[in-house]
């Protein structure tokens, strides 16, 4: 039983990575024309390969991933529409941020050099915003390490008997001192 359960895990999970992985990351040099032709855009084919793509995982990887199936496997089907809700959000105002620099560069180009300038671009940003992430993460460590010791010297020193209660510091309530 328990075989078979890491199976069906390992088989939704490797299926849920590979579309999360042909939808968000970038595709091949040569896009293929988007069905409708809308906006001159190039979508990516899918880039299969689910078991070849598990084979490239490091350790940590697939562990992460792992986990983050079972997560999936045990939401309620309300949380994952939420989540999926969440994601079409995320690359739809990628999506536009994109074609806001495009715009923003001047360039005029064809539908093939425009999938490179999207996939570049989107390539970058991953870069920069990750960059960003351990940057805040060192930074809040660096900034909290202080604090945590600040407050263990406060409430270090405030040491009271095992049985005694802990009464409010009311200033008015005791008048004569």
């Amino acid at each position: 039983m328990g075989r078979q359960r890491y199976a069906l895990v390992l088989a939704a999970a490797v299926s849920v990575y590979t579309a999360h992985s042909a939808l968000s990351q970038p595709g091949p040099q040569q896009p293929q024309q988007h069905p409708t032709g809308s906006q001159g855009r190039a979508t990516r084919p899918s880039r299969g390969g689910g078991v070849e793509r598990w084979r490239q995982m490091r350790p940590d990887e697939r562990q992460r991933f792992r986990s983050n199936a079972e997560r999936w496997l045990q939401m309620a089907p309300e949380e994952r529409r939420l989540l999926r809700d969440r994601e079409a959000q995320r690359r739809e105002r990628i999506q536009r941020e994109t074609d806001a620099a495009l715009r923003q560069s001047g360039l005029e180009l064809e539908a093939e050099r425009r999938a490179q300038f999207e996939r570049r671009y989107i390539e970058e940003r991953r870069r920069i915003e990750q960059q960003l992430r351990r940057d805040i993460e060192e930074r809040r460590r660096r900034e909290l390490a202080p604090v945590v010791e600040q407050l263990k010297k406060e409430f270090g020193q405030q040491k009271a008997p095992p049985n005694a209660t802990v009464r409010p510091a009311n200033p008015a309530a005791s008048p004569g001192k």
